[in-house]
């Protein structure tokens, strides 16, 4: 999609609007927080509009970010944890490898076999991740089953193990925190789809936070902005 397109009728510079949201999606920031914060810049926008932005952009940007990752290893950590959808717990599925890096999550509103087969699946059809050799999990009782449903379909590699493990888990484990901290000022998500679309957007964040993007290193952040314009195609 051209950026005339994306950008088309916004009252606002793609600058201002990417700017809205990078920061909802890198900190722990609410709307009525950017609301305020643009009006010290003497612009006068809704959190509503802020909220609409976040919705339409966060997926694109984590759809754009995917092809500028660096490779992952072929030893993966997989984990749920949980996100309040209209007060109803859901789970977050999330898979990094031995290094810490992203490799692919999942909004589910279930927790059981068929959604952890789905999940994976996902991870294995996402641009750059390597065929995992092995797969640790917790003793979350859904995934061995999960493991012989995608063998069996030949989806993955015979040879490739199911390692259950809480200790060898904890760097995913570690790593929902992040995610969990900017999460909790939103105060809940209002829908599934908002929750799953602000998600991509966070993530896409975190991953750029993890240096896992090509030609960003941890904490330049004006390389982050210059890179994302130019995903969205509105560099200066």
């Amino acid at each position: 999609m051209s950026p005339q397109s994306l950008f088309k009728w916004r009252h606002f510079l793609p600058e201002i609007i990417l700017l809205n949201v990078r920061w909802y999606c890198r900190y722990s920031l609410s709307y009525r927080d950017l609301e305020e914060m643009m009006q010290e810049r003497g612009m006068k926008v809704d959190h509503s509009t802020i909220n609409r932005w976040v919705l339409q952009y966060s997926s694109e940007l984590d759809k754009r970010i995917r092809w500028h990752l660096k490779p992952t290893s072929n030893s993966w950590r997989v984990d749920e944890t949980y996100i309040k959808v209209r007060g109803v717990w859901k789970y977050l599925y999330r898979a990094v490898d031995s290094q810490g890096n992203t490799l692919d999550f999942m909004l589910s509103a279930k927790r059981d076999g068929k959604a952890a087969a789905r999940f994976l699946r996902k991870v294995l059809k996402g641009q750059h991740p390597q065929a995992p050799r092995v797969i640790t999990v917790d003793k979350n009782a859904a995934y061995p089953g999960a493991m012989e449903t995608l063998k069996a379909d030949e989806v993955i590699e015979q040879e490739t193990e199911l390692r259950q493990s809480k200790y060898l888990n904890n760097i995913v484990e570690q790593d929902h925190r992040n995610i969990k901290c900017i999460v909790k000022p939103m105060m809940r998500f209002k829908s599934f789809n908002s929750a799953r679309r602000t998600l991509s957007g966070i993530e896409a964040m975190n991953m750029m936070r993890k240096r896992q993007v090509n030609g960003i290193d941890r904490g330049d952040i004006v390389s982050q902005v210059k890179f994302i314009e130019a995903l969205f195609g509105v560099t200066a």
